[in-house]
């Protein structure tokens, strides 16, 4: 928390500086502000050291123990205890059949957390460059429709000066007012989709700063969808990989809970008390006491065997912790069918969509190319009369759908890359190319930040 609060009250002393400025930060520094901020992945961190301080608890039982017990008072009648004032006592396990078993399941039970940890690392990861690309996207959409409302603007203008010379009918206009609103509402749109992604980044990264605009150049190139599929590891993912570790632990348990009755536990102990009778009637009635032993210091060693033999309620929970790793287990089975069917799934998408951005693609080519058309036509005809005439309005409607298939090509380029990187992930492949954009961030001229 106290880390945290540094790092926010150094972005707000910056910001300060810069009121109503947009602040431009890089992916690689975002994603690694994203990995020390975010809760989960803090929660992820403090369920390893959990179970890392269970696993050497199970060792530690084998470390002895020492406690002092002190007590000290007057006493009258018949004593029902040794009256000792203080004693030491020590003790530690030597030998159960169960032990081992625990320790297993412990271990087990820690390798599970980190799985869980690297899983939640990369869903932080994932959700950071996804937000981080869709900003991107959306910025340079913004600029694309900023150009289309200007020319949706001088669209409408040359129609209305058309009606007004007889050259064009109201329905045209209609039709010019209603493209400049479109464009208008999807620029409204587009600047609510931009301030909720910041908002979201902000959030992510653990800075109060909703304007946050991303930098292109610290995206490095996305590999095709082949190269992502024929690279990437084909084994579980750590998300799987958590889930059978968690029902290995599980396993383990059940195995030494199951091997608790009619097996042998030894313990080994040492205590030292410190008597005193003066202050009670012990010597009375018990008139031996002194003159058998007249020291008032008592020692003993042992070694103390217990074999359970007979517990019901004990042997209820063994049946219990057998059917909750068997639960376990097949839930880990079915989880790890879902993740290689959804990895199939997601490679057959990804393809597609790979095919739909090359569509995008050519079909802004061509419209790039019928605007240079309709511009060489305009610059030939040159007041000729001689042949069919391009206007003003078909340059401006020229330009429209030129616009139009650029914020088509820039949606489609967004879901390509954002599938690649849900390919990286499942591939283990996200980190390796994030390591990449952390180059590039430390290259940036002017660091990471920038107001």
């Amino acid at each position: 928390m106290r880390v945290r609060t540094r790092w926010a009250m150094g972005w707000l002393i910056l910001t300060a500086f810069a009121a109503g400025a947009s602040a431009q930060i890089s992916l690689g520094t975002a994603v690694d502000l994203a990995l020390k901020n975010d809760p989960k992945v803090r929660m992820s961190e403090a369920s390893v050291a959990k179970a890392q301080a269970a696993l050497e608890g199970t060792r530690d039982v084998y470390v002895p123990t020492l406690t002092a017990d002190a007590g000290y008072g007057q006493g009258f009648g018949v004593p029902t205890s040794l009256p000792v004032v203080f004693s030491l006592t020590s003790q530690s396990l030597v030998f159960n059949f169960s032990q081992h078993d625990n320790i297993r399941a412990a271990a087990s039970g820690l390798a599970a957390a980190k799985f869980a940890l690297k899983d939640m690392r990369e869903q932080v990861e994932e959700d950071v460059v996804v937000t981080y690309l869709n900003l991107d996207s959306d910025q340079r959409a913004l600029a694309v429709i900023g150009q289309e409302h200007g020319d949706a603007t001088r669209l409408v203008t040359i129609v209305e000066d058309r009606l007004n010379a007889g050259q064009d009918d109201r329905m045209k206009l209609l039709e010019a007012q209603r493209k400049a609103t479109q464009i208008e509402l999807n620029e409204l749109n587009l600047q609510d989709e931009i301030a909720q992604l910041g908002d979201h980044l902000s959030r992510l990264i653990g800075l109060p700063d909703d304007r946050l605009t991303a930098i292109p150049g610290s995206i490095p190139a996305l590999p095709t969808v082949q190269t992502a599929a024929d690279n990437g590891n084909e084994s579980d993912g750590p998300g799987v990989k958590a889930s059978l570790a968690g029902a290995k632990s599980k396993q383990e348990l059940s195995f030494g809970v199951n091997r608790y009755r009619l097996r042998p536990q030894m313990v080994f102990g040492v205590n030292y008390s410190r008597i005193d009778t003066g202050q009670n009637d012990y010597t009375a009635y018990y008139p031996g006491f002194g003159k058998i032993n007249p020291s008032q210091n008592a020692v003993s060693v042992y070694v103390e065997f217990t074999i359970p033999i007979y517990d019901r309620r004990h042997q209820d929970e063994a049946n219990e912790a057998k059917a909750e790793a068997s639960r376990a287990y097949f839930e880990s089975e079915a989880q790890r069918d879902q993740f290689l069917e959804g990895r199939k799934k997601l490679r057959r998408s990804a393809a597609e969509l790979e095919k739909r951005s090359s569509l995008a693609a050519i079909d802004q080519d061509i419209a790039q190319e019928q605007l240079k058309v309709v511009l060489a036509q305009l610059s030939a005809d040159n007041g000729s009369s001689s042949g069919q005439q391009m206007t003003p309005e078909d340059e401006q409607n020229a330009r429209l759908k030129e616009g139009q298939q650029t914020i088509d090509l820039l949606s489609a380029q967004f879901q390509l890359s954002q599938a690649k990187v849900n390919l990286l992930r499942q591939t283990g492949q996200l980190e390796e190319w994030l390591r990449s954009a952390a180059a590039m961030s430390e290259s940036a001229p002017n660091g990471a930040v920038n107001h």
